[in-house]
């Protein structure tokens, strides 16, 4: 019986194999998944209906179960629409889920194209796909080194 909160046997298999430097990347759902991974990548489908189940829900587990180093999101370009209303509201979601977890990390934006190209990446090994509905709800994570 696994003691972490993370019990998805697909999403466990992957990450037991991942290592220091593996990105995972959890999706909302707008992200297209399909087309912008890396090529080592497996896409786990978590988007069981709208808003179902959430980016948070997914960091929360997966945060319980791996160490992290990096936590990047995906950054608003100047040019979007949205970008003037400052930054989204589930940003402050992930920081109290890093807290909560211990994670060290803070969120780091990239820009969305540069975004795509960090996720395009050899090292990018999960993708878990959401039904989440808030925007700009797309976050990276780089594992860590365990030290215990």
């Amino acid at each position: 019986m696994l003691k972490h909160r993370l019990i998805h046997p697909k999403i466990n298999e992957v990450l037991g194999r991942a290592g220091h430097h593996s990105t995972i990347l959890i999706a909302d759902g707008n992200y297209p998944a399909s087309t912008k991974k890396g090529p080592n990548a497996e896409v786990v489908c978590l988007n069981l209906s709208p808003g179902m189940v959430r980016v948070s829900d997914v960091l929360r587990a997966i945060l319980s179960a791996v160490p992290v180093d990096h936590v990047n999101v995906m950054g608003i370009p100047a040019d979007d629409s949205y970008a003037a209303m400052g930054e989204p509201p589930v940003w402050d979601e992930f920081r109290e889920v890093l807290k909560e977890s211990g994670c060290k990390a803070e969120l780091e934006p990239v820009l969305k194209w540069d975004f795509y190209k960090h996720v395009e990446s050899p090292d990018h090994v999960l993708t878990v796909q959401t039904g989440d509905q808030a925007l700009w709800a797309n976050v990276l994570l780089k594992m860590g080194c365990r030290v215990d």
